[in-house]
């Protein structure tokens, strides 16, 4: 992952030197332009250790002197880790001044960063890497929810940007080509899209990426902010939410009667519960993100789905307060941690009513999982295996005109309200619901380990409140 920060800091260089020539050359202005003390043109000229040094110099100014803008965002605390003279050298002469990258436009660029991406996070075992959502699945998410150019599209939990590129991507495919020169003006100025991202390094490099793909100029105000997206109620709703938050049972809001400090800096007020379950807590930031009317599609663990407790307290409110119309049961495999297994619920916010009728009338839940194996690097989930899951969503189509099929079950909400713990493991195969479906014994160890360590979290709060109360 260094080494394509290191690159992103080349190119994101090089274009903007491209960028600044293009527009003085329009203004009319002398071309070529002088060297911009901390820009592209100071680094071509030099050579050994003073390329070294300036390039170090280079990136700490951009760090130190940001405003605020998408350029900014990629340059937040960047730092130098070429120390070979002769590697910077060739970077900077043979292979990004030898080229006019922004002549290649937002596909090749885009297209090649997102390979670029793709790679190092399929290298890495641990942290985001283990959960990268695969294209195809982000493009089957976005296509049977449909964005319209009006949407506010936000992802609280954003990574590298797929949801938010999949949504602009799909728009230029099936609005903007038939979309009016001043809707398609309205479209790039009203900035719709907005990411949250906690790990800084990875907000760089979506930042990165949603300029490549042309979603944004280098100029304007940053679309992604960097910090803990559940530190806090959202500043605005958006009409499309789409997530798929990192998984892990680490607790990243500690609420509870003997929590520390951290439950006074973590108060959510727009939370139906407290829960020291990360999952539990960015479903219901989804369910506040979303705006009324609006729709969010959100992947979650399958313990979500059945599990006792704050997540059975958050499934019934989300069954009563909105219409959780269909569930995507995914196989394992699809992600680099092999034995986890997960679901993309799909719910809408309706409009307020006066009866006290649960918003959800059914639950269709499509099974992508019995009898299936996916593994990212021999055997990746293509697009093609879900033509079918697309073809029976029937997008843009009421609801109304499903019809069931092997694979597609539709299930009474009341039943599932009356059912014990109302869960969402809803199967109608032979495969055992509830902690059966996490797959391998070593997967169902990991999670009782990492319950474990939270229940021994709580009783270590709680023995600090009685030590203080006591002392």
């Amino acid at each position: 992952m260094e080494a394509v920060e290191q690159l992103t800091y080349l190119l994101m260089l090089k274009l903007e030197d491209e960028w600044l020539i293009l527009r003085r050359t329009m203004a009319g202005e002398c071309w070529p332009t002088p060297s911009e003390p901390y820009g592209w043109g100071s680094l071509t000229w030099r050579q050994g250790d003073d390329l070294v040094a300036h390039f170090s110099e280079v990136l700490a100014h951009r760090s130190r002197h940001g405003a605020g803008t998408m350029l900014d965002g990629v340059f937040a605390g960047a730092q130098n880790h070429i120390h070979d003279a002769g590697l910077l050298r060739r970077l900077v002469c043979d292979l990004f001044d030898a080229a006019t990258w922004s002549a290649h436009g937002t596909v090749v660029l885009g297209g090649a960063y997102d390979v670029l991406l793709e790679r190092a996070m399929n290298d890495v075992r641990s942290g985001a890497g283990q959960y990268f959502t695969p294209r195809p699945l982000i493009d089957a998410i976005v296509e049977v929810i449909q964005p319209e150019l009006t949407d506010t599209v936000a992802d609280p939990a954003c990574g590298t940007g797929g949801f938010l590129i999949g949504v602009h991507e799909y728009l230029i495919q099936h609005q903007l080509d038939r979309a009016t020169s001043d809707e398609r003006a309205r479209y790039y100025r009203a900035q719709r899209f907005r990411g949250y991202e906690l790990v800084p390094r990875t907000a760089q490099l979506v930042t990165a990426n949603l300029l490549l793909h042309g979603m944004a100029f280098a100029e304007e105000p940053a679309l992604i902010a960097v910090g803990d997206a559940l530190a806090q109620p959202p500043d605005r709703q958006a009409s499309l939410v789409l997530a798929h938050p990192p998984f892990g049972r680490h607790a990243a809001v500690p609420v509870g009667p003997f929590s520390t400090a951290r439950h006074d800096a973590y108060t959510r007020a727009d939370f139906v519960t407290g829960s020291i379950d990360k999952q539990v807590n960015f479903l219901q930031h989804v369910m506040s993100l979303t705006a009324t009317p609006g729709r969010a599609a959100v992947v979650i663990p399958d313990n979500i789905l059945f599990a006792t407790g704050a997540a059975e307290t958050v499934r019934r409110h989300l069954l009563e307060q909105f219409d959780v119309h269909t569930v995507l049961r995914l196989p394992a495999g699809i992600f680099h941690s092999g034995g986890i297994r997960a679901n993309v619920v799909f719910f809408d916010r309706p409009s307020h009513r006066t009866d006290d009728r649960p918003r959800t009338a059914k639950v269709w839940v499509y099974d992508l999982r019995s009898g299936r194996q996916f593994a990212p690097g021999n055997d990746p989930l293509l697009r093609s295996d879900l033509d079918d899951f697309v073809s029976v969503y029937l997008p843009g189509r009421p609801r109304t005109d499903r019809v069931e099929t092997d694979l597609f079950r539709c299930f009474d909400v009341q039943d599932v309200l009356d059912q014990d713990q109302a869960r969402l493991d809803l199967t109608w195969t032979t495969e055992p619901t509830g902690v059966g479906q996490l797959a391998l014994p070593e997967e169902i160890a990991r999670e009782v380990a990492h319950d474990l360590r939270l229940a021994l979290e709580e009783f270590e709060e709680l023995a600090a409140e009685l030590h203080g109360e006591t002392g």
